[in-house]
């Protein structure tokens, strides 16, 4: 099931926030790009929205070659679907919802079109379990915001829908990674779960508060971890012997440490210390200022990337 070449047509089903930042880098890229949403106010706003985020897209100049795509949006799902070689879905995270849409989609689409699920916590099979030609459909969860964090995290039966839909991610300058099998959070969310829980234990066990939780992992392992993983941190951290050496003789303080990690629950106590630590956090900014302020600083990380990765390949 080999792609139209090249693959222009884009259809996005959900106009939230995970949709148009999608839509936004797909016409950035170069692709014409049909949405559509149920909701009247959605597609109102879809036009804007996009405009806004392409904004941002043109700062960090990732398609300099391209003449940007066109957007459009529709009233009709159908019309929309009939167009699109590859559907981005970015509904509500909720499965009747979910498989509605795809029995919808699936009665107009081309053979050849993929269906990639943007879904953050549904797993492949509780979605396409009933699919007319699952063969076709993927996970393809991104991390928010799609447009400016580049992972995408991929799960299908066929992996020539896998390498065909990692491809089109690639061109926009997405970094794909694989699930051998599906699971629930997927990667990333699962590893910023486990982080996350230990950061509530430690507000539950009047270890730190919100604010120095947070400031110990953005001016510590964060800033690590925006130029190497979490096992590539343990190599280096073994010296010139590397992870063996880690393993060998600091292994045993990791499992310390695994031991004394917490499993805190969220009861309404605790929920009100971490309500209470993130309003102080937050210092009065609302929502949109500080998606302004993450979104600024994500840029400034983006074009330092791109400075150290000078010389190689552009999307």
């Amino acid at each position: 099931m080999k792609l139209p070449e090249p693959c222009h047509q884009i259809g996005i089903v959900g106009c939230g926030l995970i949709g148009t930042s999608w839509a936004a880098l797909f016409v950035a890229s170069g692709r014409n790009v049909f949405a559509w949403d149920p909701s009247p106010q959605a597609r109102e706003g879809a036009s804007g929205r996009v405009a806004s985020l392409l904004a941002q897209l043109q700062t960090l100049a990732l398609f300099p070659m391209k003449k940007p795509g066109n957007f459009a949006v529709s009233e009709d799902l159908s019309s929309v679907v009939q167009q699109a070689f590859f559907i981005q879905e970015s509904a509500p995270e909720q499965i009747a919802i979910k498989h509605q849409l795809y029995r919808d989609i699936e009665r107009v689409a081309t053979p050849y079109t993929i269906i990639a699920s943007s879904t953050s916590s549904f797993c492949w099979p509780e979605l396409f379990s009933e699919a007319l030609h699952p063969e076709r459909c993927i996970t393809a969860h991104p991390f928010n915001p799609p447009h400016l964090i580049p992972l995408v995290e991929i799960y299908g039966p066929s992996a020539e829908v896998v390498r065909n839909a990692s491809d089109v991610y690639r061109s926009m300058g997405r970094i794909p990674v694989n699930l051998k099998k599906p699971a629930i959070g997927h990667i990333a969310n699962r590893l910023a779960s486990a982080l996350w829980r230990e950061a509530v234990n430690m507000v539950a066990e009047d270890i730190a508060g919100v604010e120095d939780i947070d400031a110990a992992l953005v001016h510590g392992p964060g800033l690590r971890w925006s130029t190497v993983g979490a096992h590539m941190a343990y190599h280096l951290g073994g010296g010139p012997g590397g992870i063996e050496h880690y393993l060998k003789h600091l292994g045993p303080s990791q499992e310390r440490r695994w031991s004394d990690l917490g499993n805190p629950r969220l009861t309404p106590e605790v929920c009100k210390l971490i309500v209470a630590g993130v309003t102080r956090e937050a210092d009065g900014r609302s929502i949109a200022a500080l998606e302004e302020e993450r979104d600024g600083n994500l840029i400034a990380i983006l074009k330092s990337r791109q400075l150290s990765h000078h010389g190689q390949n552009q999307p």
